[in-house]
């Protein structure tokens, strides 16, 4: 019988990324019972140390999936109503009006037109989204600062609005998230960290994913080089940061093989019941931060290839790395990728990134690993 998992196409697939201009990148591919993990590059462009496909990771928004599986256990459970404004729960966060419009569903969703309010933490990025007047410098300034997420929420919440509460599409708001840290802590008593650390982490028996104490990955890792489209050239390793710019927004620490075990186990009802789960497969059209229109529910976001069922997952990105994981709905096809690289796109004379040779070999890769 043909091995459903093609190990060939895969290695092929995984260099071809490296070949295209990535320093690094890692992943493992499942069907049922068969595992393939691979590597390709190097984890230090230095010393030219290899990446291996069991190194720890920083996974940026796949961290969303965990913290809104934590916030419908709390639904669950009665703490949380879903449909409940979030100024019922946090007013002095969300005060008046708004916090009365806006429903914890919203913040999951993001429908709640709360800015995002990662230009107004680092003043090198106000101009975003027009990349060309950005900049890095605001990046090597933050390294070690210690934010408090409700600082970072007032910035969010004092910004502009970006549409108006529940209407869509939604915009992408990492605003959303810390909000949601914020009421996990409430309800539960504990941080958010904490309390999924205990109900969604241990939970599903990962043994290689947590939210960093400090600015250190502990164990194998890579470094992760930002070039902040062309503009850090050669790119600079931020692996060394301090996590609190994101917090339960894109904070999390893990492994390939760990974020498969979590959704192949989100995706059976292992970590929230079924209806929670069907909850969060109720998607929304949502504007990203690259500025595309896609399909989102809550803390999931869906793929689909051509006549191949849909995979449910999500991506990430840090300063330096990326993440993507991915599990058919019947769980038996997964795929997660992890790359340390972020914006190699140039940017043209109009400002918007330049297409690149990386961009077409990951589409491919993506392709082997979920559809063979």
């Amino acid at each position: 019988m043909k091995s459903p998992l093609d190990s060939a196409a895969l290695n092929a697939a995984i260099k071809n990324v490296h070949r295209a201009g990535m320093p690094g990148l890692f992943a493992e591919v499942r069907d049922g019972d068969q595992v393939w993990r691979g590597a390709a590059g190097v984890a230090d462009v230095a010393t030219g140390r290899p990446v291996t496909a069991d190194m720890r990771h920083r996974v940026g928004s796949v961290t969303k999936t965990f913290t809104a599986a934590a916030v419908l256990q709390q639904v669950e459970s009665g703490q949380i109503g879903l449909d409940t404004s979030i100024g019922r729960y946090l007013p002095g966060l969300v005060p008046g009006e708004r916090g009365d419009a806006i429903t914890v569903r919203m913040l999951i969703n993001h429908t709640s037109s709360l800015a995002e309010y990662l230009p107004y933490a680092y003043p090198s990025l106000k101009a975003f989204p027009a990349l060309a007047d950005t900049g890095p410098q605001s990046l090597d300034d933050h390294r070690l600062t210690r934010f408090h997420p409700t600082e970072l929420i007032e910035m969010g919440v004092t910004a502009p609005a970006v549409g108006t509460p529940g209407s869509t599409p939604g915009v992408y708001s990492n605003t959303n998230y810390l909000l949601l840290g914020e009421l996990l802590e409430q309800v539960t008593g504990t941080t958010a960290e904490r309390y999924i650390t205990r109900n969604v982490i241990e939970r599903a028996g990962l043994r290689d994913t947590e939210f960093p104490a400090g600015p250190y990955v502990d164990g194998p890792h890579s470094k992760l080089y930002e070039a902040w489209f062309g503009m850090i050239d050669p790119p600079r390793d931020y692996s060394v940061y301090d996590m609190s710019w994101v917090g339960p927004s894109a904070s999390l620490i893990s492994t390939v093989a760990d974020l498969n075990r979590f959704y192949g186990m989100l995706l059976a009802g292992e970590i929230v019941s079924p209806s929670s789960l069907a909850q969060m497969q109720r998607t929304v059209p949502v504007v990203s931060q690259e500025g595309r229109t896609i399909d989102y529910g809550l803390g999931l976001h869906p793929m689909e290839g051509p006549g191949q069922g849909i995979f449910w997952g999500h991506g990430g990105t840090v300063w330096g790395g990326g993440a993507l994981a991915m599990t058919r709905a019947d769980g038996k096809r997964q795929m997660a990728v992890a790359v340390n690289l972020q914006r190699w796109n140039r940017l043209d004379s109009s400002g918007k990134p330049q297409p690149h040779p990386i961009d077409d070999a990951l589409v491919a890769l993506y392709r082997v690993a979920m559809y063979g």
